[in-house]
């Protein structure tokens, strides 16, 4: 087989190695938690948001803005766990992959 054949078959397997990977993180899910778990946010892979859950005590009329930082927190962790977790499940399926004049 030509050297082009092998790489479009190496390809078209990693192309289906991809899509199944991201099928798989779009029901992965991680967590984000801020304030001593008081707020906690459940995120997915593909980075998109499951649930936000706030704890009764972390509600304060008089200090919104506290609140506000603990979902932006929790929110911001969540969303970079599920970032971390695509990249090194993704990049599973590309090591090794050898494509020249790409690297």
């Amino acid at each position: 087989m030509s050297s082009i054949g092998k790489l479009m078959k190496q390809a078209t397997r990693m192309q289906q190695q991809m899509e199944r990977v991201q099928q798989e993180l779009a029901n992965k899910t991680v967590e984000g938690v801020a304030g001593g778990g008081t707020v906690k946010v459940v995120a997915r892979c593909d980075q998109s948001l499951v649930s936000i859950k706030i704890a009764p005590e972390a509600v304060n009329p008089s200090d919104v803005a506290f609140l506000e930082d603990l979902i932006l927190t929790a929110t911001n962790q969540a969303l970079a766990a599920a970032k971390e977790t695509a990249n090194k499940e993704m990049g599973s399926v590309t090591q090794g992959m050898s494509i020249p004049g790409l690297i």
